[in-house]
This record gives C-alpha cells, sequence and structure tokens, in this order.
C-alpha cells in the first residue's frame, strides 16, 4: 500500500496547486523535482508574486532509509529501517487580511511493519475575527464528523496544543486540526479509512482557503497593517524554528532543507518591546491567541 499512499499524494499535489492557480489568478506553480541521496525524493512545487500569494508551496516526499540513533532518540521512532511520505502545504497570502494557511499529511511505515498517519490543516490570521475562525473550524469538524465524531475534538485540542509558541505563552493562530500516529491500533478504523480521511481533507483544502480569501481579499490595507502583518510572519517563523517537530524530523533525517524551510515567509521582522495600542484591532488579535476558544460557538454571530 506505501507506493499507493505515494502515488495518490503526488495526484493531490497536482490537484491542489491547479485549484490554487485558479483561486490566485495570476500566479503559477513552478515544478522542482529533486533526489535524496539516501533513498527518494520528492516534487516541490513553488508560487510567488501571485495576486493572492506572495509565497506558497505545496511539496510532496518519499524518503527511506535506515533509522539512526538520532532519529530514535529524538522522535522515539521504533525500528530500523524507515518509508515516510507526505504532502506539506504553506501560503504566505500578500493582504494581511487573508490568513496564511498550513496543511501537512504524512504516512510513515517501519520494517517491523508499524505504521501511522499524521497532519492536520491550520489557520494563523494576521487578525483574528472570530466569525471567519468559525467559518473555518466549521469546515473541519464537517469533514470530522464523517469518520468519528469524537475527531473534532480530539484533534482541535492537539492543535492547539501543538501549534502553541510557548516561549511568547500564545498560540500560532486560531488553530485547527492536529493528529499523529493514527493507526488501527489508536483509532479501530483500518488504514485505508485513515488514509481516506486525510485524503478527503486535502482535496477539501483549496476550498476551505478559498473562503478565507473571499472574506478578507477586498478589505483595504493600511502601513498599520502591512507593519502588523510583518510582525506576525516573524511570530511564524519563531513557532517553525524553534517548535515544529516537521521541521526537526526533516533536517535530522538528511531531507532536503529548501524544501524543509519552504514554509518560511518572504519576509518578516521583529520589534524589540512592541506594544499594541490598547483596544486597536491588534491588541484585540494578540488576546485571541489562547488555546481552548470554542470558535464554532460564534458560527451565527
Amino acid at each position: 500500500m506505501k507506493k499507493s499512499i505515494s502515488n495518490d499524494l503526488i495526484d493531490l499535489q497536482g490537484y491542489i496547486c491547479l485549484e490554487l492557480e485558479k483561486l490566485d489568478g495570476l500566479g503559477h506553480f513552478k515544478q522542482d523535482d529533486w533526489i535524496r541521496e539516501e533513498g527518494g525524493g520528492g516534487r516541490t512545487n513553488t508560487i510567488l508574486n501571485g495576486k493572492i500569494i506572495e509565497k506558497g508551496g505545496v511539496a510532496f516526499s518519499e524518503v527511506y532509509g535506515n533509522v539512526t540513533p538520532e532519529m530514535k532518540n529524538q522522535l522515539g521512532i521504533d525500528g530500523s529501517s524507515f518509508f515516510a511520505t507526505g504532502l506539506s502545504i504553506v501560503l504566505h497570502p500578500k493582504s494581511p487580511h487573508i490568513p496564511i494557511i498550513h496543511m501537512n499529511i504524512r504516512f510513515f511505515e517501519f520494517d517491523n511493519k508499524n505504521y501511522w498517519f499524521g497532519g492536520g490543516i491550520d489557520l494563523t490570521p494576521h487578525y483574528v475575527i472570530p466569525y471567519n475562525a468559525a467559518i473555518f473550524h466549521n469546515d473541519l469538524k464537517n469533514i470530522c464528523d464523517t469518520y468519528s465524531l469524537e475527531f473534532y475534538q480530539k484533534f482541535k485540542s492537539w492543535a492547539d496544543d501543538y501549534f502553541f509558541n510557548a516561549h511568547r505563552c500564545e498560540t500560532r493562530g486560531i488553530g485547527g486540526i492536529f493528529f499523529d500516529h493514527l493507526s488501527h491500533k489508536s483509532t479501530l478504523l483500518p488504514k485505508e479509512t485513515l488514509f481516506e480521511f486525510c485524503m478527503e481533507l486535502g482535496k477539501a483544502f483549496p476550498k476551505i482557503y478559498k473562503k478565507q480569501v473571499e472574506l478578507g481579499k477586498n478589505i483595504e490595507i493600511s502601513e498599520i497593517n502591512r507593519t502588523w502583518q510583518q510582525l506576525r510572519r516573524g511570530r511564524y517563523v519563531e513557532f517553525n524554528l524553534v517548535h515544529d517537530r516537521g521541521t526537526k524530523f526533516g533536517l535530522i533525517s538528511g531531507g532536503r532543507t529548501e524544501s524543509i524551510l519552504l514554509s518560511m515567509p518572504p519576509t518578516a521582522n521583529w520589534v524589540y518591546g512592541y506594544q499594541a495600542f490598547e483596544n486597536s484591532a491588534e491588541q484585540e488579535t494578540l488576546d485571541w491567541l489562547r488555546k481552548d476558544v470554542d470558535w464554532l460557538s460564534f458560527m451565527n454571530n
């Protein structure tokens, strides 16, 4: 089933890129195929300076090889050799009124036949608007509920805990869903069903993001908005370099640095001792960057 999963993810990559090009209306993805000397390779598709997307990437990889002692210690991997394939997406929009979005689907299998799926989708608005967040979370809940009524709340809480800048004591954005080590053993669902769940998330990705784009694309942009966008991008960088496990795995497993760091924004900024003005939209966003917000409660507001 390993090769079948990889082939489906390659097809999904093509579908998502095509849909995002339609959504952007100007930019086109550039394809970069690469080979990993230790085993495997991938295809990294990038888009720059589009009408909507300032920088984005949809990256596929299929890598395999021996499990190193460092991988065992850092990631708790059990086995002598591994196979890993996945799709990772990050989009940084031009407008500060359109959110950054990230999605990841991954599959691991080891020589001892243990396997697991991981991934999720999360949103990082530069400005948090509860109603927009509710639409996003409702889309995810509808998909989760098709497979298990326990999935959404469990994975939503998991995302709140995972996408958390502990050194800032703030969430990266408004979360979404995150899951890891899903297998028949942990869910009682067969491997085929778990992969179907991952694929449904991937197919829904362009539609989910289109809603968020439509909500923000026509809002006027001020210099304050631009400055704030750069600061929020800086916090995004902090999370990816300090806390993100995918980044760490890619680097210690001999992954391709260019593809691993594709998630970085085109520009970012840090201001020493920055303080948002009281009662400003920027301060309101900071107040929302916390765990356990019931975003669905804003659906009818």
